[in-house]
């Protein structure tokens, strides 16, 4: 049986890596201050589901760039005009941020815009993510009495 909590964790991870507004950060924290779960499988969902958002988007960036700039789609052209420019100037390394709010999500689309190789994608993005709750989970252990 697929465990509610856990699966709440995933989408909302999943969505707030995509171009939809939101965080993650809170219903993470929430799950590990209750205790009901090890530290290690809330960093595993939420990465999982974080990267894949972000994956989403690569595709998005990959697939339909002829779309930006339509008042509907969600990414604007000086937003991944911006992803782009970060993405020229920095490289792949760029990548390793992906968690930052705001600049991240446009990174991902100007990856898949910009065509890099999925391998390498998946990699960094899933290092920066997976490094990015592991950070707040051991930030977090000591007050929760871990």
């Amino acid at each position: 049986m697929i465990d509610p909590a856990l699966a709440g964790l995933f989408g909302i991870s999943f969505a707030a890596a995509t171009l939809l507004p939101g965080g993650s950060e809170l219903a993470f924290l929430a799950l590990l201050a209750q205790g009901g779960h090890s530290p290690a499988l809330l960093v595993t969902v939420a990465g999982a589901g974080n990267v894949l958002g972000s994956v989403l988007n690569w595709y998005l960036g990959r697939g339909l760039r002829h779309l930006v700039g339509r008042r509907w789609f969600p990414v604007t052209p000086a937003a991944l005009e911006r992803g782009e420019r970060q993405f020229r100037r920095y490289g792949l390394w760029t990548l390793l941020f992906a968690w930052v709010p705001v600049v991240g999500d446009p990174l991902t689309v100007a990856a898949g815009s910009l065509r890099v190789p999925l391998a390498p994608f998946l990699l960094l993005v899933t290092i920066g993510k997976l490094a990015r709750y592991s950070a707040l989970a051991l930030a977090t252990g000591p007050l929760l009495g871990r």
